[in-house]
């Protein structure tokens, strides 16, 4: 677990934060003093855990640790029992365990979250996901008012991934509802 501010002498914590994610799927907490909302979502956008402000508790910084960790062995342990580290489908090829995403054969390069958010979804064709769902599932919090954090990582997912925007073929809108991966494509 890398625990980073923002705040740092050199390069800010934003700057570390993306280059550790461009080589690591190490768990990172944001814990700064910078407390704007806009501030929260960058920190979270660019592939922290977690955004604790300062002040804070040692509990609640605890507890949040400790979430990280169990999400973090749930997913491992979610990997080590699956029966496929591959999921395949037309045009699109997921290894799980290399982290890595083809389409049409051309190599994509994701973000953490954007590949947990493409494994979440297309392990479970057909089943729709609420923003808030995801949210806690792949971002582990359920804050009202971030929404907006799920809505801008799956477009740039689709931008990544999908051969036509305006008519998606992998990632679907569920009207009402939120996302959910085209369960016709099996």
């Amino acid at each position: 677990l890398i625990v980073l501010d923002i705040s740092m002498p050199g390069m800010d914590g934003i700057e570390v934060c993306q280059k550790v994610r461009a080589q690591k799927n190490t768990p990172i907490i944001m814990l700064t003093a910078k407390s704007e909302e806009i501030d929260r979502v960058i920190g979270l956008e660019v592939g922290a855990d977690d955004y604790i402000t300062k002040p804070f508790s040692v509990r609640e910084f605890l507890a949040r640790v400790k979430a990280i960790f169990r999400r973090t062995k749930m997913i491992k342990d979610s990997l080590e029992n699956s029966a496929s580290t591959k999921l395949e489908f037309e045009g699109l090829s997921v290894n799980i365990e290399t982290r890595r995403v083809l389409v049409n054969d051309d190599k994509v390069e994701l973000s953490p979250k954007e590949f947990d958010l493409l494994v979440l979804m297309a392990s479970n064709p057909g089943k729709s996901y609420s923003r808030a769902d995801l949210l806690k599932l792949i971002w582990g919090y359920d804050f009202d008012g971030y929404e907006h954090t799920v809505n801008s990582h799956i477009n740039r997912l689709r931008a990544k991934i999908e051969p036509d925007m305006a008519a998606p073929t992998y990632i679907l809108t569920t009207w009402s509802v939120g996302y959910r991966f085209n369960e016709e494509l099996r």
